[in-house]
């Protein structure tokens, strides 16, 4: 299988307007983060460019406003645009938007892509995607939020939290059991519940380590939500009942070809500072560039980001050729692979710095705390390689071997060294 992650010159020209753009225009933002207003305010005219270029959010086929680019180009701009947390926005294919983008595009119907869809592209709307469940997080079987017909009608019952952006929203695509007495992978249905609806309560936003105090009203944020007989038409329904599931693995596969393909970008921007700090810093006699320990960390690193790069754009090119289902091991591998290559650079190059690195003067300590949260959204480390270690093991077969007459291991052992055990026993 000959894999071709190449791309024409074309592209590269694009490539390489990206990383100018990023490095010279949106980077340079990160100090506006905590005036939202100023930020908001900087990024227009940052978006209108970069629709003018053709690269909003790309991540949708052309005849829904997107660029069709499949998911290796895809992924080569999210390692650029992953090097600045706030890129993705600029672009419109930041999260959880271009993911339910690409779900009310795989699962809507015609009215709901216009009313909902289609606003969400234009960047006139914002979205949050209502999942986890404080009882159900990685395994979304578990899920207890109801939606029971009603006539011409949904009611929606049940307690969501880590709903990104949920405080922000116009409208939230729930996740709902619709049928309880279904198999696991049919028991669930999702909907699109706008915001304002009666019933709909967001309590706050959860502090995280990323986001230590409540910031409510922040894109960004990760809301704790009741749904309180929450009433919704059934045209609201996405796709047909039972579908929950099929849509969330659809939606969550590209998603994290696209979040490991940022972590790479912020495990460049973290590796760039290590290695600049090796080769600038005096201490003990001679540069740190000159320790064997430094040098160590700079080519674990460099060999863990590589490593990571290709098994990220392999599973791309799987998808690309074959679908998300020819994709699902490699998937579930660059997830736990990915995070871990993330938080080991960025936790070297904050050792380089030291004190420095510890200060918020650096952005490495924020990409620190972001990259912690990489190994449990979206499915934590364990999930996956139990995942990994099935699906590999699928293509084996137990070893047929005849037990009669086999001695134990034990008395096998005991038989073979009898003479060296005899012997020990005679010098003693």
């Amino acid at each position: 299988m000959a894999w071709d992650f190449s791309t024409e010159p074309e592209f590269e020209e694009k490539l390489a307007w990206i990383r100018g753009f990023v490095r010279d225009e949106i980077i340079p933002l990160e100090t506006l983060h905590l005036d939202p207003v100023a930020f908001d305010r900087a990024t227009v005219p940052l978006k209108e460019e970069v629709k003018s270029r053709g690269l909003w959010a790309a991540h949708l086929p052309p005849d829904l406003g997107g660029q069709g680019l499949g998911q290796v180009k895809l992924g080569l701009i999210h390692e650029i645009l992953g090097q600045c947390v706030y890129a993705p926005t600029i672009f419109g294919n930041n999260a959880p938007d271009s993911g339910n983008a690409e779900l009310l595009a795989l699962g809507g119907n015609e009215e709901q892509q216009r009313r909902w869809m289609r606003p969400l592209l234009d960047g006139r709307l914002r979205s949050a995607f209502s999942m986890t469940e404080p009882g159900a997080g990685a395994d979304p079987t578990l899920l207890t939020t109801r939606a029971e017909r009603d006539g011409d009608d949904y009611v929606i019952n049940g307690h969501k939290w880590f709903t990104s952006n949920g405080s922000v929203a116009d409208f939230l695509i729930v996740m709902a059991v619709t049928n309880p007495d279904g198999s696991a992978r049919r028991r669930a249905s999702m909907f699109v519940v706008p915001a304002d609806t009666p019933g709909v309560h967001v309590l706050r936003d959860v502090p995280t380590m990323a986001h230590p105090a409540e910031h409510t009203g922040r894109p960004g944020g990760h809301a704790e939500i009741l749904y309180r007989d929450v009433r919704v038409p059934a045209a609201n329904l996405i796709g047909n009942e039972g579908d929950g599931f099929a849509l969330a693995q659809q939606r969550l596969g590209p998603g994290r070809i696209h979040h490991c393909m940022r972590w790479l970008g912020q495990s460049k921007r973290a590796f760039d500072m290590l290695c600049e700090r090796a080769l600038s810093r005096h201490t003990h006699g001679s540069l740190l560039s000159d320790k064997q320990l430094i040098q160590d960390w700079i080519a674990s690193s460099a060999a863990e980001m590589t490593a990571a790069r290709l098994m990220t754009l392999q599973a791309a090119w799987k998808m690309d050729t074959g679908g998300v289902a020819s994709a699902l091991t490699d998937i579930a591998m660059i997830k736990f692979y990915g995070a871990s290559v993330l938080y080991n650079v960025i936790d070297r190059a904050i050792q380089v710095h030291g004190s420095l690195g510890y200060t918020t003067d650096l952005p490495l300590e924020s990409m620190y705390r972001h990259a912690r949260a990489a190994r449990i959204y979206d499915g934590p480390d364990e999930v996956h390689k139990v995942t990994v270690a099935r699906r590999i093991l699928r293509d084996y077969q137990p070893r047929d071997v005849p037990t009669e007459h086999v001695p134990t291991r034990g008395a096998a052992a005991k038989e073979k060294f009898a003479w060296l055990l005899d012997s020990a026993a005679m010098g003693s």
